[in-house]
């Protein structure tokens, strides 16, 4: 799953050369459509705990950022949310935004009755959330401001929303604002796919919930993607307990080509004969087998063969042969194949292994630790020193990665409690 876009032009990128890393400002200015200031306004900074609000004359700003790709996000009521992406390099930035009406927030709006919709609902928090156990102690507390769409020829389900949607995470101790740009799950392709800027705030609780959501935070930043990219741009990968390999996909060289399979169905199928493709299943059960039978099952078979088939180099990839330090505050990685991470300090669980559907084909030799996969899309992949890719568009992720969803996420400048010492 892919999760969040940033669109960003490759000398943008260039720019970042040379830098130090010093602390920015992001400020800016938010109005209407009229041109008159908005104070008020939440300003937050995506997948980040940082924001703070817009004073009487719609000013904000917020300060300490890093170098990196950012996404600005604006709540307020009334109007549209909206998020502005900003690149800082050498120098704090300004920005002026200008935010909509929310027409169907400001208006009475009739939902058309669905009888579906709650199903629809219940999916998209399986697929966005999660089904971990983090996933059962979360909530989503905004359901009503889902819009839901199942396009049936398609056979896809589509969700928007006109507003932040709030999530209350009780197992990690965060309360979640996600703007939501787009959710797609395609049942055809069974890929899911989402984009959106999270902001994470800190909920409530006594000193003995604060460090147990500590230890809960601890155990779902360690193996996660972030915590990947983090390592391999400190160099301390194998030190943190991820190996890499390449998988590699090879046509199958036991599969007959396709239009030898097709042209056999089709003479097998053809008007005439006694067995169609309506009214196989009921011949068989009628007459039982028959050469015509068997000819069928054989060639439906041959149909069902995968046309490639997956091969695990078992050299172990060195984090000096893929990581390079093109620009200043960013590492590039470039790959063929699949990127095959396999995290030694943490095993599956039984429920993952067997009954979510992500768990990735391992040798027989290889204990049951967590294994994500990264396909990459657009090559190169860039990312930054907390974990953040500044491409996001360029990978695919799949395993465990794919399984830990929105309830497992912590922001990206969370600390570990290791490196806290």
């Amino acid at each position: 799953m892919t999760k969040w876009l940033r669109f960003c032009s490759l000398f943008l990128l260039i720019g970042l050369n040379g830098y130090s890393q010093n602390s920015f400002n992001i400020s800016g200015i938010i109005k209407d459509k009229s041109g008159k200031p908005i104070p008020g306004a939440g300003v937050y900074l995506s997948s980040y705990k940082t924001a703070t609000v817009s004073n009487n004359e719609g000013q904000f700003i917020l300060t300490g950022i890093k170098p990196g790709n950012y996404d600005v996000l604006i709540e307020m009521m009334g109007y549209l949310p909206l998020s502005k992406n900003v690149i800082i390099s050498d120098k704090s930035v300004k920005i002026d935004l200008l935010l909509k009406e929310n027409t169907i927030q400001l208006q009475e709006v009739v939902i058309k009755s669905d009888p579906n919709r709650e199903r629809y609902i219940r999916l998209f928090i399986q697929q966005f959330i999660g089904m971990t156990p983090n996933a059962e102690q979360c909530k989503l507390l905004n359901p009503q401001v889902i819009q839901a769409d199942f396009d049936k020829a398609a056979n896809v389900l589509r969700v928007t929303a006109n507003e932040f949607l709030i999530i209350e995470n009780k197992s990690l101790g965060y309360r979640i604002k996600y703007m939501l740009e787009n959710f797609e799950r395609d049942f055809k392709s069974n890929i899911v796919y989402y984009s959106g800027h999270p902001y994470f705030e800190e909920l409530p609780g006594s000193k003995s919930k604060k460090k147990f959501w500590e230890k809960k935070r601890e155990i779902a930043y360690l193996g996660s993607s972030q915590h990947f990219f983090r390592s391999l741009y400190r160099n301390t990968s194998v030190a943190n307990g991820f190996i890499m390999h390449k998988l590699a996909q090879v046509p199958n060289k036991n599969r007959l080509p396709d239009s030898l399979i097709r042209a056999h169905l089709n003479r097998l199928y053809k008007p005439g004969n006694p067995i169609s493709r309506v009214n196989i299943l009921s011949e068989m059960t009628r007459k039982g087998s028959s050469p015509l039978n068997d000819s069928i099952d054989y060639w439906r078979k041959q149909e069902a063969v995968p046309k490639t088939i997956q091969v695990l180099n078992r050299e172990e990839i060195k984090i000096d042969t893929l990581v390079q330090s093109l620009y200043s505050n960013l590492r590039t990685i470039n790959f063929s194949d699949d990127l095959y991470v396999i995290y030694t300090n943490e095993r599956e669980t039984k429920e993952y292994t067997e009954t979510s559907g992500y768990a990735m084909s391992r040798p027989l030799d290889v204990p049951n630790y967590q294994i994500s996969l990264i396909h990459m899309i657009e090559a190169p992949i860039h990312f930054y020193v907390d974990g953040g890719i500044f491409n996001p568009k360029s990978t695919l992720m799949s395993g465990f990665w794919a399984y830990e969803k929105m309830a497992d996420t912590v922001p990206m400048d969370y600390i570990p409690l290791t490196n806290r010492k």
